[in-house]
């Protein structure tokens, strides 16, 4: 990675942590692209919360590297993450003080012009309640907050730690147009979450992690075989069916549902399928295309009930 690509914001190579016997991150091999909203998931005890604090130089890997906007985290912590805004745990700011305030207080701490507070307040949509106090805004208000406090520097990469965490229905759609409008500024966006359903409708790519080690990384479409599976519901007996949709060569593979059959095939072909079962004398009651959700995907990747 020492001649990393400048379209890479986070590339991590063999990335290892170890408490004594036990490892909290196995040979994590990593690399989220400038510009895309990147989902990294996993179930509790994954290793997540662990990988995110050697991309913020919070712990230092046992072996392997991180590499945040093409700096070393190890070997250059400040070079790393100056460009790099994270919200990581639940927000914590002075209930007393208003809004405003409190991004002041930051601003002075962090040496960074007061200029800043009006513009990450608009991104936010929280100018007109800045003056109040912390102590009245709601949990999504204060998510809010948190994301302003954490674009205050204006970052290029941003790291976010269940930002949903606690919210009703609608604060999570805030929040998540939020992510979306972030990414549309030309912000890298590392957004682990449990969140699945969220997690879907905002990200380009995930990774998905358990016990430490990598189990799946690519395009959320693609993870899902999106366009490649037909949901088929025969009349009567479906056996004939299966046998004759197996001798397609363009057909995977068919497994059997509670009352209909799933093709791996493309859609496209599903009029071609239907026309070729009834020749063969197989009527069809239903052909739709089948779209698995990452929720199903997660649970049959890690093993998860």
């Amino acid at each position: 990675m020492s001649n990393q690509a400048p379209d890479v914001a986070i590339a991590t190579e063999h990335l290892t942590k170890r408490y004594g016997e036990r490892v909290a991150v196995d040979a994590l091999t990593l690399t989220v692209q400038r510009g895309e909203v990147f989902g990294f998931l996993g179930p509790n005890g994954a290793g997540k919360t662990t990988t995110l604090a050697m991309l913020l130089g919070l712990v230092r890997p046992s072996a392997g590297r991180a590499v945040v906007l093409g700096v070393d985290v190890a070997a250059n912590p400040v070079t790393a993450l100056a460009r790099v805004g994270a919200m990581i745990e639940a927000p914590a700011f002075y209930p007393y003080l208003s809004g405003y305030d409190n991004l002041r207080v930051l601003c002075r701490a962090g040496g960074i012009a007061a200029t800043r507070i009006a513009e990450v307040l608009e991104v936010v949509e929280m100018t007109s309640r800045a003056r109040e106090r912390v102590r009245v805004y709601s949990q999504g208000m204060k998510q809010r907050l948190a994301l302003a406090a954490t674009l205050l520097p204006d970052p290029e990469l941003i790291l976010l730690d269940e930002p949903t965490n606690g919210l009703d229905p609608a604060g999570t759609a805030e929040i998540r147009q939020l992510i979306r409008s972030l990414a549309a500024r030309g912000r890298t966006i590392f957004l682990c979450s449990h969140q699945l359903h969220e997690v879907e409708q905002v990200c380009e790519r995930v990774a998905i992690l358990k016990a430490g080690r990598l189990l799946a990384e690519g395009q959320v479409a693609a993870l899902l075989q999106r366009d490649q599976r037909l949901r088929v519901r025969i009349e009567g007996d479906a056996s004939k069916a299966i046998a004759l949709l197996k001798a397609l060569p363009w057909v995977t593979d068919v497994e059997t549902a509670a009352n209909h059959l799933i093709v791996v095939t493309p859609t496209s072909r599903a009029a071609e399928l239907n026309a070729y079962l009834a020749s063969a004398g197989v009527p069809v009651a239903e052909l739709a295309p089948e779209l698995s959700s990452l929720e199903d995907f997660f649970l049959e990747v890690t093993g998860e009930t």
